[in-house]
């Protein structure tokens, strides 16, 4: 029988991406699902890791090899020569495959648990890189915009080059998040999938419009104002190339702003979609437009109105 030596068990919460303009480099936490993920060191020490998977679809690969959670862990253990044999216990909460981060979340609780069990000391750096590891095994590519957004919680700002650099704002107090999410089944590598749709060359005047952009939501971040933020929600690049993955984003869009939302955009490579506003009275208005505008493509979904989320964290060892 093998022998449990210590345990570490931490969440981390779903996450939007982008956010209109900031393609890859915008990250914002969401207070609205989480994941659950446990680690057992065991005495045995052959390098193995067995996964055991909880309340979540069998798409999701139970292998070490390919799942997110346990890419992430084997990259650490590689590094600093971690031969023991794991126990791996993921509950999922965030829903799969529909722009919430799903991926990463589960990703953030696995650094964030084994980090602390083997008292690796990682820095907030490392711990963002070795996290974003496990993006390869749902996107194709490392990114990082969802995973620091599950680490440290709240708005992030993060680039790669010349090295991984991040920095995080504080949210509006007013800011209330309307995220509609769709019953819809996604195909397998849907990140990558929508990721293939961007396009390879870009107008001079929209990535001028998009820097604009993106500098004003960041303003608006800076000075805790919601109005101004969302005046920056407005992406010519990406959000074009994919809303056709989307049944009825035209309509979605326009119905949630006629409700009262401040701006609207695709959550991550979506089909979720979120809107922003700082009225709570038009949340719910919002999110009814929202599902309604989906029931008119012959698609169920959920609207939920939620806040900003903080970063992924411990909640019980031994």
């Amino acid at each position: 029988m093998k022998e449990t030596l210590d345990f570490c068990k931490a969440k981390a919460p779903s996450s939007t991406a982008n956010l209109g303009p900031g393609f890859d480099v915008f990250g914002l936490g969401l207070d609205l699902f989480y994941d659950t993920v446990s680690i057992s060191k065991l005495t045995t020490k052959n390098g193995k890791i067995r996964i055991t998977l909880e309340n979540i679809y069998s798409k999701i690969p139970s292998l070490a090899e390919e799942n997110t959670a346990s890419l992430s862990v084997l990259k650490i253990a590689e590094k600093y020569k971690i031969k023991n044999d794991l126990d791996i216990k993921i509950v999922k909460g965030v829903p799969i495959g529909l722009g919430l981060g799903s991926s990463a979340a589960s990703s953030a609780a696995a650094v964030t648990a084994f980090n602390e069990l083997f008292r690796c000391k990682l820095t907030d750096n490392e711990l963002l890189d070795f996290a974003a590891e496990g993006e390869v095994g749902s996107a194709g590519v490392k990114h990082y915009d969802n995973v620091v957004a599950s680490l440290f919680g709240g708005f992030v700002i993060v680039r790669t080059f010349p090295t991984i650099q991040f920095s995080q704002i504080n949210t509006p107090k007013d800011l209330i998040l309307v995220v509609c999410v769709p019953k819809m089944v996604t195909p397998d590598k849907k990140t990558k999938l929508a990721r293939s749709v961007i396009p390879k060359t870009i107008a001079f005047e929209d990535h001028t419009r998009n820097l604009s952009n993106a500098c004003m939501m960041v303003s608006g971040f800076q000075y805790g104002d919601t109005k101004l933020l969302a005046s920056g929600i407005n992406d010519t690049i990406v959000e074009p190339a994919r809303k056709s993955l989307i049944p009825g984003y035209d309509k979605i869009k326009s119905d949630a702003l006629h409700s009262g939302a401040l701006a609207v955009t695709i959550s991550g490579a979506g089909p979720s979609m979120i809107a922003f506003t700082n009225s709570s009275k038009d949340a719910r208005k919002i999110g009814k437009s929202m599902e309604t505008a989906f029931a008119y493509s012959k698609i169920e979904s959920k609207a939920y109105v939620c806040g900003v989320s903080g970063g992924a964290k411990v909640i019980s060892k031994y």
